[in-house]
């Protein structure tokens, strides 16, 4: 029988179509393993971390950590995906984070002066440069916004960094560098940071750790 080569491509895309489905099938299936159910949060919810999935270094835990930082202080070690919040006695509360990928590191001294409790999303002009078909916003508590259930905005001398600690959709992400410099975090625990963190707390991002200032 004579195949003509539109009866042919079809054929052919609905064979690449099908060897496609069982790949997709698998990362997602892989992609929901880290998530166990949901959470209701002041009247949203969230995906709930599968916290069986994660490595235990990137589970928040009170460690040993010395530090010249106040009591109290966020220092956010990029090279080894640690964000501290300094206690007495030479102790700290250590989460995993996510950090800035290659050419979106920075570092140096910012303080937190605003907080978001499910805050809107609006990607800055230099990413929208980049990616072109991102939304131009979108709303605090909406599946699809990057920042999760809270956010606290890095501020120096006055004035807003770009930079902020959030939550993450991506919980796998936790422990790489993945970001365009903001600092993620599982969505549990940027919950537990906000409440740790009033305006004003002072913010260190090690200088070893960044390719130029932010």
């Amino acid at each position: 029988m004579f195949l003509s080569r539109r009866r042919f491509l079809i054929g052919m895309g609905s064979a690449g179509t099908a060897l496609a489905m069982p790949s997709i099938s698998r990362a997602n299936a892989a992609a929901n393993a880290y998530f166990d159910g949901f959470t209701e949060d002041n009247g949203f919810r969230y995906r709930r971390t599968n916290f069986d999935k994660i490595d235990s270094a990137w589970q928040r835990q009170m460690v040993k950590y010395f530090s010249d930082e106040p009591p109290g202080s966020v220092v956010v070690d990029t090279r080894n995906h640690f964000l501290y919040v300094t206690w007495e006695n030479n102790t700290a509360l250590r989460y995993g984070v996510g950090v800035g990928r290659e050419g979106f590191k920075w570092y140096g001294r910012a303080r937190i002066d605003r907080k978001a409790l499910w805050p809107r999303w609006v990607p800055p002009p230099e990413m929208l440069k980049r990616q072109p078909d991102l939304p131009r916003r979108v709303e605090g508590g909406a599946a699809n916004n990057p920042l999760g259930p809270r956010a606290l905005y890095l501020y120096r001398d006055g004035a807003d960094t770009g930079y902020r600690l959030h939550g993450t959709l991506e919980p796998w992400s936790i422990g790489r560098d993945v970001s365009s410099g903001c600092i993620r975090m599982f969505p549990e625990d940027i919950i537990d940071l906000y409440q740790r963190c009033p305006k004003g707390t002072r913010v260190l991002v090690l200088e070893h750790l960044g390719s130029s200032a932010g």
